[in-house]
């Protein structure tokens, strides 16, 4: 090898060499010489490896986080990995992608590569019962913890230990009494692991558990899911279920929600195991409720999953006629129903909210109670009553303002400001809709919860879509995006979406902003959420238009108002103007039928008392009578609805209804 490196510079040779860290080479640094350090792979590129295995059907992702984790994205076992989930029965194709079949998937470990690692470890005698041992504890362990459930003395312990080091099966950080150990890889644990008999392995993790529990207190508080693990794989489900709830409320806090969900489904099914007792009842209500509420931020709050965890502790709570709980049950049973647009049946969960809240005298009852009443209201088209509503729960905030993240998920003076003014603005009340939402973008930024920020900025960001400010909308939806991606939260990225792809639209790169648009509402609606469903086909419909693309535009709307018909009625009066306005691009402009849509438009929007489209309407019924000759009727039709706004005469609406006027007088 030295004479081949030494022929290199005279001869037209490329060499390559592949070495692993600890090889030292004897030739040193040359100028002909060029060091490549081989990272491991991307998240991106191990997804690429397991598409090209399954031919491009995805996977459950908690099956791919689990192939990323156990392989250390080293492509050889991502390969053999991915074949054995696939080839185990533990997956089915159903249209071009793999599902899970039952509740939890554990990899298996190929079996050529466990005889391999096994005839090593064996080759280790009595080093193997260390690594067992270690294997039981974690992937990484300390020695401190290791020497106090070991029944071997420190320096059998200490020798043993490294002769593992030597045979590079783990890893030593720190000096012997006070090292980390951790296996060189996931499988090499596994191997360890999965040779102990199960007799012998739950008694390993008893042993485990009572040590940590006796002596490691700090790393119990810092840690529950250690012990939760320990407790639960010797087979101390009861003990472990407490564990496994303080693991999740750890992980909700740090808004780590894929872990938290994780944490909390883990408690549910030990649950199951147990006797039905009060007190487990009330533990199984305690992580229900917990569970909800990261399940909404995560998967929305019309996710199946979500009304299926509320419907449980509804059960729970009237079996137990628990009140506290009950309202907490409900609360997010409601906001389900909303998420669905299913108004009806959440109203009447709302009402019972309100009586609930008033029966015990409790203010953080009241202003939850109002908040869903708002919503509702708000989507029914009953804009007067939802202001009421937000109000009241925005002065009952303001007199005693209550940390609500932990019980619904989101602060709710956030959500208040941020439902306010969009009904403020609905309302024709602009400048004060402005100020409820910097207000609750302020508040949310003052929480640093990034949940409550996220949904803040959400509002903001359509805020501006409403009012046509394109960079200042972008720059908001761009916010929504990047805290919304890191956290997971689906809905919040949709939306996200919906807004950056009406901005891109609206500078002119129509297919790129449509494409976008349609992503984020493939993505909302497989939350199975319907609420504002008529909202986001008008943003697509408003950049079809912008692209010429009418006919697109006009089938789309009307499979929305004619057949898909759903309870959320906040948005009608803009879909018919949009309607009418699409009708009036055609080659040959359907003038007749636009009318009529703008009349619907206007008779909609004076059913809710909804200024703001309202005047919208009438100026695009008053430009068709424009293009007539009628400009007495166009004049007459506008100027009323025009002269009853006492503020947001700055925004783009009014300034061009204030041009109209203008034109029509003179």
């Amino acid at each position: 090898m030295d004479l081949l490196i030494d022929q290199t510079p005279t001869a037209q040779l490329l060499v390559l060499i592949t070495y692993r860290p600890e090889f030292q080479p004897a030739w040193g640094h040359r100028a002909y010489l060029t060091r490549v350090t081989l990272n491991r792979l991307s998240h991106p590129d191990v997804e690429q490896i397991v598409d090209r295995i399954t031919d491009g059907k995805s996977l459950p992702s908690e099956v791919l986080r689990q192939i990323v984790e156990k392989t250390d994205a080293v492509p050889l076992y991502v390969e053999e990995c991915t074949k054995a989930i696939l080839e185990s029965g533990l997956l089915k194709e159903i249209d071009g992608r793999y599902e899970q079949i039952g509740t939890s998937v554990s990899l298996t470990i190929p079996s050529s590569l466990q005889d391999s690692l096994m005839s090593r470890l064996d080759r280790l005698v009595s080093a193997k019962g260390v690594a067992q041992l270690g294997a039981t504890i974690a992937r990484q362990f300390s020695y401190e913890l290791l020497q106090a459930v070991s029944r071997l003395d420190d320096v059998t312990l200490q020798r043993e230990l490294e002769r593992l080091v030597n045979a590079e099966l783990v890893y030593q950080k720190g000096e012997p009494t006070q090292a980390i150990y951790i296996f060189k890889h996931a499988l090499i644990r596994d191997a360890a692991y999965e040779s102990l008999l199960r007799s012998t392995r739950q008694g390993y993790h008893r042993r485990i558990a009572e040590v940590l529990e006796a002596q490691f207190p700090e790393t119990v508080e810092t840690q529950p899911e250690l012990l939760a693990y320990h407790c639960t794989e010797s087979g101390l489900h009861e003990a472990a279920v407490p564990y496994w709830y303080q693991a999740g409320q750890r992980a909700s806090e740090r808004s780590a929600n894929l872990e938290a969900i994780c944490h909390f489904n883990r408690g549910l099914e030990l649950m199951s195991t147990l006797a039905h007792t009060p007190d487990h009842a009330q533990q199984e209500l305690t992580l229900c409720l917990s569970l909800g509420k990261v399940l909404e931020a995560v998967k929305g709050q019309a996710a199946a999953e979500v009304q299926d965890v509320y419907t449980r502790a509804r059960e729970l709570c009237e079996r137990m006629e628990a009140a506290p709980q009950l309202f907490l049950t409900l609360t997010g049973l409601c906001g389900s129903y909303i998420a669905r647009a299913e108004l009806q049946t959440a109203w009447q969960l709302g009402e019972q909210l309100l009586t609930l809240a008033q029966r015990n005298h409790d203010s953080i009852y009241l202003f939850c109670a109002h908040q869903m009443l708002g919503t509702i209201s708000l989507h029914q088209g009953q804009l007067a009553s939802a202001r009421q509503h937000y109000e009241q729960t925005l002065n009952l905030y303001k007199c005693q303002p209550p940390s609500t993240v932990a019980e619904l998920g989101i602060d709710s003076g956030v959500m208040c400001l941020a439902h306010l003014s969009t009904t403020l603005w609905f309302l024709g009340y602009s400048a004060q809709a402005q100020t409820r939402s910097r207000e609750a973008l302020e508040l949310a930024q003052d929480l640093a919860h990034p949940f409550s920020l996220a949904y803040a900025l959400c509002w903001t960001s359509h805020r501006h879509v409403y009012w046509g400010e394109i960079h200042a909308a972008q720059e908001r939806a761009e916010a929504v995006m990047a805290l919304a991606t890191e956290h997971h939260y689906a809905a919040l990225i949709a939306w996200g979406m919906l807004s950056l792809g009406w901005t891109v639209a609206s500078q002119g790169n129509y297919q790129e902003g449509i494409d976008q648009i349609r992503q984020g509402l493939t993505m909302y609606w497989g939350t199975e959420a319907k609420l504002y469903k008529l909202y986001g086909v008008s943003i697509l419909v408003e950049a079809y238009g912008m692209a010429g693309q009418i006919e697109e535009g006009l089938a789309l709307l009307s499979s929305i108002l004619e057949i898909d018909i759903t309870e959320d009625r906040c948005w009608e009066p803009e879909a018919y103007r949009l309607k009418g306005e699409l009708l009036l691009q055609l080659a040959v402009p359907d003038v007749t039928q636009a009318e009529t849509c703008f009349q619907q438009a206007l008779s909609k929007a004076r059913e809710q008392q909804a200024k703001s489209f309202e005047l919208r309407a009438a100026m695009s019924l008053a430009r068709v009578w424009q293009q007539q000759e009628q400009h007495q009727d166009a004049y007459n039709l506008l100027a009323p609805v025009y002269n009853w706004f006492t503020e947001g005469f700055e925004t783009a609406d009014l300034i061009d209804a204030k041009m109209l006027l203008d034109e029509l007088r003179a």
